[in-house]
């Protein structure tokens, strides 16, 4: 029997890349799915393969839908959808409100549903794909930098407020994923994530890896923790740092 045989499964952008990796580590550790992607045919394939429970559309409000589709119970709660949103200080509202709705506001959603529950029942797990963008910051993207630090202070909170009550949470925070995604990033992700790239299902593994040992933080790239360290006890050096990467793709 598989580490979650018979534990009810959600995870949203699982038409591809990450979500895809994480919804075939859980259903090969037995657990019951419901597969969620904005796009329909992407959902409907993850669905047939695993033998989900397809729910396309927009992740931010997916999780009644999830909930009534599992017959009323949601063990573990993977909020992986995410999009890139690049843009400088000058982007405009409709970047800043999608990278909003999305990487924060549909945590908040899928926990305001689930919540009571979990709290019922004395157990549940949110996992929250959060990028190293998160714990540092990205070039070129100000939307996705700024709300993926809005979805680890979520999901610190989380932590910190309900662990003793039996919640569970993983903030996932890799660097460059073989991910559409990462296409996304264009030229500032050719320079900083592509060269220390990693494969999808290497990230699946650091998140079980990290669920079997009750990690919060999960860093598919173990160097970012050195990053984060230089962040915190010598920001002008770290800052530094980042403008030198910032230039150079200016230049580029």
């Amino acid at each position: 029997m598989g580490a979650f045989e018979g534990q009810r499964v959600v995870v949203t952008g699982a038409g591809g890349g990450i979500g895809a990796a994480l919804a075939r580590r859980f259903a090969g550790e037995g657990a019951r799915l419901a597969v969620n992607d904005l796009d329909p045919g992407r959902t409907a394939d993850i669905a047939a393969e695993l033998d989900a429970v397809a729910l396309p559309g927009d992740a931010s409000a997916i999780a009644p839908a999830a909930l009534e589709a599992l017959d009323g119970t949601v063990d573990v709660y993977c909020a992986n959808a995410g999009i890139p949103a690049g843009g400088d200080a000058l982007a405009g509202e409709d970047a800043w409100a999608a990278a909003w709705d999305t990487n924060v506001m549909s945590h908040v959603r899928a926990v305001r549903t689930l919540l009571p529950g979990w709290l019922d029942r004395g157990h549940g797990r949110f996992v929250s794909t959060v990028s190293a963008a998160g714990l540092l910051t990205m070039i070129g993207a100000a939307p996705y930098s700024v709300t993926k630090h809005g979805a680890l202070a979520f999901a610190e909170w989380l932590s910190l407020t309900y662990r003793h009550r039996g919640l569970d949470v993983h903030a996932i925070c890799p660097q460059g994923v073989r991910t559409d995604m990462l296409t996304a990033a264009g030229t500032a992700g050719e320079l900083v994530l592509a060269p220390t790239a990693i494969e999808p299902a290497d990230v699946a593994d650091a998140l079980f890896e990290g669920m079997a040992k009750g990690r919060f933080l999960i860093l598919p790239h173990p160097e970012v923790a050195d990053y984060y360290r230089t962040r915190a006890t010598d920001p002008e050096r770290w800052l530094g740092s980042m403008n030198h990467l910032q230039r150079n793709w200016e230049g580029a």
